[in-house]
């Protein structure tokens, strides 16, 4: 009875870290946002010009930005630095591996996805359109999915680190409405995100692809609902990746002439 009682308390515990975590990253949204908000009239006088509409995008990028850096950050340290997803590290399958910090992690990210997801609903298609909403929605129930039931991080990890191409697409954004899309720093921020796209959210799939298909005999433990998600989700979410990446390689083509005509 005292072990029941334990797994009890433990399981209990868990689903309050969850619950915090996730808390936790809807404040973190507020609390950049606000502070985008305070701070950015210093660096760009143009900020207190802008209209309700564009402020808004312009705070709700801020949050976009620091979520991107800080799930890649959290990415890379677990692929190098930790052995948590490392072949042969432990003794527990890899596909059921996770820590006290990818929970967190994870957690913090649902909150920002929720947030976001929420602003767009409101502001809708002010903040992004449908593949915005169908993005989104997919990666909170991919997360969540993961998050409660303790199987496949490692893939949710892997995904998470696309957002690494995040800043530079709201830097884009932020040149163009500060005016400054004929500026060099416009055009080497154009070259970057192509680049890094390419690496990040195309590249980076074929390995995650390759990966399960190495690994598909844990894959086929991870239970019903998570096993034909990580079947379906994933592809839709490369192919959104390659529409997107298409737009970005015209958009690159046409600063990259505008800016040698202009030489």
């Amino acid at each position: 009875m005292l072990g029941l009682g334990l797994i009890s308390v433990a399981g209990h515990a868990k689903e309050l870290h969850w619950l915090l975590s996730v808390f936790a990253g809807i404040i973190m949204c507020k609390i950049v946002y606000q502070l985008t908000g305070a701070i950015s009239p210093l660096f760009f006088m143009g900020y207190v010009k802008l209209d309700d509409l564009k402020k808004l995008e312009w705070n709700n990028r801020g949050f976009s930005t620091f979520h991107a850096l800080l799930v890649a950050a959290a990415s890379l340290y677990l692929f190098l630095e930790s052995d948590l997803f490392h072949d042969g590290a432990r003794d527990d399958l890899m596909i059921n591996r996770t820590s006290a910090f990818s929970d967190t992690i994870l957690g913090i990210s649902t909150g920002y996805f929720l947030a976001d997801l929420a602003m767009i609903f409101y502001y809708f298609p002010a903040l992004g359109g449908t593949e915005y909403v169908l993005h989104h929605g997919l990666s909170v129930f991919a997360i969540v999915q993961s998050l409660l039931s303790g199987q496949a991080q490692i893939y949710i990890f892997m995904v998470l680190f696309t957002e690494s191409t995040t800043p530079f697409v709201n830097l884009r954004w932020y040149l163009d409405v500060a005016g400054q899309k004929n500026s060099q720093l416009y055009v080497c921020n154009g070259v970057a995100l192509f680049f890094g796209w390419l690496v990040a959210r195309i590249l980076l799939f074929l390995l995650f692809f390759y990966h399960m298909f190495s690994h598909f005999d844990q894959i086929k433990k991870v239970y019903a609902l998570g096993f034909y998600s990580l079947l379906t989700v994933p592809p839709v979410l490369a192919l959104l990746n390659l529409v997107w990446f298409c737009k970005i390689a015209k958009g690159l083509i046409k600063t990259l002439r505008k800016a040698r005509h202009s030489q």
